[in-house]
């Protein structure tokens, strides 16, 4: 078992039902899915763009991304319907967790300038979303590989029925957020 999901099935369930007062343990937020999606415009031009994104999302995340296709056709980006310009991965389980830890604890604090991420980013619904300007700050990318610096979302959701139970389970599990 995870060092985090230990942690959260032995320390913060805990802390959770004296703070909110939950009647049993299964009301008490937990994380369901990470999603990171990774948008790769200039894919249009250069397929190979899309195929080096793709190699990077499984170095960070250990699962092999689906590839995302445009929806709709935009004249101006010269996109057409059906191609594809991105890819992203749905961790759950044991890699969701072994993710998480890796991202607060290893790869937030690389950041330049970094203060913490922000207390407003949450959806209203229990939904965290995080926005990452650049893979290198993952320490399986090597730096001398990289063509283009690309950033990425991550997405995590929760149970948590509103967004302070939401902020209070990514506290605990060790979230950097801005003081």
């Amino acid at each position: 078992m995870n060092r985090l999901n230990q942690k959260y099935n032995e320390v913060i369930v805990k802390k959770m039902m004296e703070r909110y007062n939950y009647s049993s343990v299964m009301e008490c937020p937990k994380l369901v899915k990470i999603v990171v999606n990774m948008g790769v415009g200039d894919a249009i031009g250069n397929p190979k763009a899309l195929e080096e994104a793709v190699a990077e999302l499984t170095q960070i995340t250990g699962q092999k991304p689906v590839i995302t296709k445009a929806k709709k056709s935009i004249a101006n980006f010269k996109l057409r319907e059906g191609m594809q310009i991105g890819c992203k991965v749905t961790l759950r389980g044991e890699r969701m967790y072994d993710f998480f830890d890796k991202l607060v604890s290893i790869s937030l604090p690389r950041v330049r300038d970094f203060r913490g991420v922000s207390r407003t980013a949450f959806d209203g619904r229990g939904n965290y979303t995080l926005g990452v300007k650049e893979q290198l700050i993952f320490p399986e990318i090597n730096y001398d590989k990289v063509a283009i610096v690309r950033g990425m979302d991550v997405v995590i959701v929760t149970t948590a029925k509103t967004n302070e139970e939401a902020y209070t389970l990514l506290e605990e599990l060790g979230m950097p957020f801005t003081k």
